[in-house]
């Protein structure tokens, strides 16, 4: 061995396992302190937790989830809809506590079974809208709905909105022909949209769908009104203006909040600035906008008050310009009785209206058809209620006007929920539209645009424009809950 060199140091297994401590599993550390402690109190906790819970009788901790927006009051009160038996809760709320609070009338059609208020509309899902049911409720009978009533007049295979149903039944054809629009009211929809004239002499103007058309609860729109028609009473009823829905429909659940449907189109509101219903030059006022008799009996009435203050009219100087062609020719002077110059022009008068003024918008028949076609015509008979042989004024028949207010009576829909498009986005055809019997509602393909699965699109399930319960059958219930009761849980 050289002068200076160390002997290497041997290291054994044995000697390197002598430097372990072998209890240093038993020393505390912090890690295992803090170890220590939460597996003592989180147990502890816990049950605190569950005793406080049973303590105030909240039984959320053993709910499936939160419960819907109509029902959230209820959230801490399981037994307001699960039945308790024997210390515990029934997995399912059973239809009668779902019929102590409100009642939900079977199907309009009594050859289909009801069903269980569950099976359509499940709880524990959340602050949803619990009446939206899913598409597979209803597609239960209407995949196949000649299996559950073959008699059905109905689609028979509707599996959704996509798939399997119909284009609406306001624009089906019938017998090859397009629907047309009942109403008689003469109406070029066309010629109103683009530049018109105001009246006979008045600016040339461009009317606006609002103008016309507003929904009931909306306050019409007055730039084309008249305020002496609309503080004007009327004699005629709801029966000869609007077009009777057939009974059976099933209503909404609730009332109408007066922005869903377009209100009716009203003379005095939309029409009387421009058509006048003037009728002589001596007078600056029109005539009623009324049945044929009341403005006969008008005309009557101002003509026997403007001759009285003005006798001398009666004197009647042949207009030169107004000699038909064939028709024998009046001498050039005439003097007439007040009666008589009453009599003759009041025809004049109804003789403009009735060929050309009333005749532009309404459907004048023959008066065959009217029960009250002869009336006294002159003011004389009329007062005095004499029978004699005198001429008798003929009115025409005027057909009832057969405006539809309800388009689709076994649907809902809500013009509010679409204020933000424009008119003829959905309503194109008035734009082309020259008669007044063209139906122009949007079709089912104009609302699949928007209508259709998917998050970038709107809601498109049954529930959405179809209800299930006939509401026209239900049944008040007796209020069952107290607010303190609900204000003990926390509410």
């Amino acid at each position: 061995m050289a002068k200076g060199e160390r002997l290497a140091r041997t290291r054994t297994t044995k000697k390197l396992a002598q430097r372990i401590d072998l209890n240093y599993f038993k020393r505390p550390t912090p890690l295992k302190r803090a170890r220590f402690w939460l597996s003592l109190l989180l147990p502890l906790l816990a049950l605190v937790w569950i005793a406080e819970r049973t303590l105030s009788k909240d039984s959320r901790v053993y709910s499936s989830g939160r419960l819907s927006q109509a029902h959230a009051v209820l959230e801490k009160e399981c037994a307001a809809c699960h039945v308790q038996q024997a210390g515990a809760f029934s997995a399912k709320a059973a239809d009668t506590a779902c019929l102590d609070c409100h009642d939900g009338p079977v199907h309009h059609a009594s050859r289909i079974a009801a069903l269980n208020c569950a099976s359509c509309h499940a709880e524990h899902r959340g602050r949803i809208n619990l009446a939206a049911a899913s598409n597979q409720a209803c597609a239960e009978c209407h995949m196949d709905l000649k299996a559950s009533r073959g008699d059905t007049q109905y689609a028979s295979h509707i599996n959704s909105f996509e798939d399997g149903h119909p284009e609406f039944a306001a624009l089906h054809s019938v017998a090859g022909k397009n629907a047309r629009d009942p109403g008689t009211i003469k109406l070029n929809h066309a010629l109103h949209m683009k530049l018109i004239r105001r009246g006979p002499n008045g600016p040339n103007v461009q009317l606006d769908c609002g103008n016309c058309h507003r929904p009931t609860a909306v306050d019409a729109d007055l730039t084309y009104s008249d305020p002496r028609y609309r503080s004007a009473a009327a004699s005629h009823k709801d029966s000869d203006e609007f077009f009777s829905i057939r009974t059976g429909r099933l209503r909404p659940p609730k009332p109408m909040g007066g922005r869903e449907l377009m209100a009716a189109v009203k003379f005095a509101n939309a029409c009387a600035a421009c058509h006048l219903l003037t009728f002589d030059k001596r007078f600056d006022e029109g005539v009623p906008h009324d049945k044929p008799e009341v403005i006969h009996a008008f005309l009557l009435k101002e003509f026997r008050r403007y001759v009285a203050a003005h006798p001398a009219d009666v004197r009647v100087t042949r207009d030169p310009n107004r000699g038909l062609t064939g028709k024998p020719l009046s001498p050039d002077v005439r003097v007439l009785t007040p009666a008589q110059w009453v009599v003759e022009r009041t025809a004049d008068a109804e003789e403009l209206l009735w060929r050309k003024t009333c005749k532009q918008c309404h459907t004048l028949d023959s008066p065959e058809k009217s029960p009250r076609a002869l009336i006294p015509s002159s003011i004389s008979e009329m007062e005095s209620g004499a029978t004699s042989a005198a001429p008798k004024a003929i009115l025409p028949y005027l057909e009832a006007a057969n405006v539809i207010l309800w388009w689709m009576p076994h649907a809902r829909f809500d013009h509010e929920a679409h204020t933000g498009f424009t008119c003829v986005s959905c309503h194109a055809k008035a734009l082309t539209s020259t008669e007044s019997s063209d139906v122009l509602l949007p079709g089912i393909e104009t609302c699949k645009k928007c209508h259709a699965p998917g998050p970038e699109h709107a809601e498109s399930r049954c529930s959405e424009c179809h209800t299930y319960h006939d509401w026209s059958k239900r049944k008040e219930v007796t209020p069952k809950f107290a607010l303190p009761a609900l204000r003990s849980g926390g509410h």
